[in-house]
């Protein structure tokens, strides 16, 4: 097939804004390429080259629907780059037997009746907003089958559709991570993500006040105030922020972590970064809620706990000891791979692209 996948207008690939859809999408790139399919991004000027052939949109940068209330009207800018990538789109639809759509944004599942070329709209958050929940409500009556999501919690969050998504996972290359079968000493926690409200960084805070262990946070320092607010209510944490780093130095840094703390609070819709750190041999302690809890096996792989209980985290702390760091690797291997989400992606694809009248069979 030859397919475009139209990266989220938030900030260029290689930024860090865009999160794990980042990820996502290399991830896609690398496995649909070597499957034999032709594979172009249309993406936010200033971004990283990946793929065959990464078009650079200019254009003002789309506010992220994370902060913003259910009930918050539809927003584009004036010049966006969101309108500007799905005009390119229009434009060159019939250079592509199916488009991908990576945004969580209003705009491209309005369009998608209106352009020729099957649009597959591959949603990379939980429901935040009106507006776009009776999009996809629409868009999937338009097109069926044309949605999908990273697991079964995070399609739960829309009910109206939930029976009618299809969940395709995610995936990463585990030969990009390195395996370390033991933890550094002395032992430290790790935490993967935006420093923002909704990832739950005070609860991580509190874990490691608790546990006497220190806590090492990467990422995008989105929300300065909310890092240090949480520092001001647990003085007894000794936490150190690293700054965002690129894929291959943040598998480097990570993999001699105790363990790798998930302390969400929203619907996360899949987390990319409980794979990432398994694929190094490193557990993940996770609340029990939202695509986590579809990755890690209790026991095994890491611990569950019920959301919020920092008690209960604190406590499975105490058993990372029952924890085969070699084990965690295993089930990327199996279940997470490039080549796992890939193969579920094309399945996906080529209905779509088979279901489309006039355009070309598969």
């Amino acid at each position: 097939m030859r397919i475009l996948l139209v990266a989220t207008p938030v900030g260029p690939l290689g930024s860090g804004i865009g999160g794990g859809v980042e990820l996502t999408l290399h991830s896609l790139v690398l496995g649909l390429t070597a499957m034999g399919h032709d594979v172009e991004v249309a993406a936010p000027a200033g971004s990283l080259l990946v793929g065959q052939r990464t078009h650079q949109i200019p254009g003002a940068l789309q506010p992220s629907s994370q902060h913003t209330g259910r009930d918050a009207p539809v927003e584009l800018p004036v010049e966006g780059v969101l309108a500007a990538m799905w005009a390119f789109v229009r434009e060159h639809q019939s250079d592509y037997d199916v488009v991908v759509n990576m945004a969580y944004d209003w705009l491209p599942l309005y369009l998608t009746p209106f352009l020729e070329v099957p649009v597959a709209h591959l949603v990379s958050m939980g429901s935040l907003s009106d507006a776009i929940d009776a999009a996809l409500v629409d868009v999937l009556a338009a097109r069926p089958g044309s949605v999908a999501m990273h697991s079964r919690a995070q399609a739960a969050t829309f009910p109206a559709i939930a029976e009618r998504v299809r969940v395709v996972g995610s995936g990463i290359a585990p030969q990009r991570y390195d395996v370390r079968l033991a933890a550094d000493r002395p032992p430290y926690l790790g935490i993967v993500g935006r420093i923002a409200p909704e990832k739950g960084i005070d609860d991580a805070f509190a874990v490691a006040a608790a546990t006497g262990l220190p806590l090492r946070a990467w990422g995008l320092m989105q929300d300065q105030a909310c890092w240090d607010g949480a520092a001001a209510a647990h003085p007894g944490a000794d936490a150190r922020f690293e700054g965002f780093l690129p894929t291959d130095e943040l598998q480097a840094a990570i993999g001699g972590c105790a363990a790798l703390l998930m302390t969400p609070k929203w619907v996360e819709a899949f987390g990319n970064v409980a794979i990432e750190a398994m694929a190094c041999g490193v557990p993940v302690i996770a609340y029990r809620c939202g695509g986590p809890a579809e990755i890690v096996v209790d026991g095994v792989t890491g611990f569950l706990v019920e959301p919020d209980d920092v008690g209960g985290m604190a406590a499975a702390v105490g058993r990372l000891g029952d924890i085969d760091r070699a084990a965690c690797r295993r089930a990327v291997e199996d279940h997470w791979s490039v080549e796992a989400f890939a193969a579920r992606m094309e399945a996906w694809l080529l209905g779509l692209t088979t279901a489309a009248p006039g355009r070309r069979r598969w």
